[in-house]
């Protein structure tokens, strides 16, 4: 795909980075990532603050400070009891807060695989 260069993206796709930097303002730019996976731990809570840290991770790593996320979740329904759903939405939320942000939506599917993560956007000084 052809990049189409603004100077207002400090780091973006073609860097390989997992967060993009967009300034806003000379002391102000967003920091913006997405980070999903399947199940790497038994446990759904623990599985939902291991996929959460993993995302709010991306933004630490770019000096940011995380904001708001969103969560996105792919779920087998009929093949899990939506208890499991509750447990990893719950450890997610529990990882985001400690992070100091909010979780303010997101996006479910039904799917054939268990899936978990966040789109987070923090701010960082540019």
């Amino acid at each position: 795909m052809p990049v189409h260069a603004d100077r207002r993206v400090l780091v973006g796709r073609e860097t390989f980075d997992d967060a993009g930097v967009f300034v806003l303002r000379d002391d102000l730019a967003l920091v913006q990532t997405v980070d999903f996976f399947a199940p790497i731990v038994d446990d759904p809570y623990t599985f939902g603050q291991i996929a959460a840290a993993n995302a709010l991770s991306d933004v630490f790593a770019m000096g940011g400070e995380p904001l708001t996320a969103l969560a996105i979740v792919g779920f087998p329904a009929g093949k899990l009891p939506p208890a499991v759903l509750s447990d990893i939405l719950r450890g997610g939320q529990d990882k985001v807060h400690e992070a100091g942000a909010v979780l303010i939506g997101g996006h479910s599917i039904i799917d054939e695989e268990l899936n978990f993560g966040l789109s987070v956007t923090g701010q960082a000084h540019p």
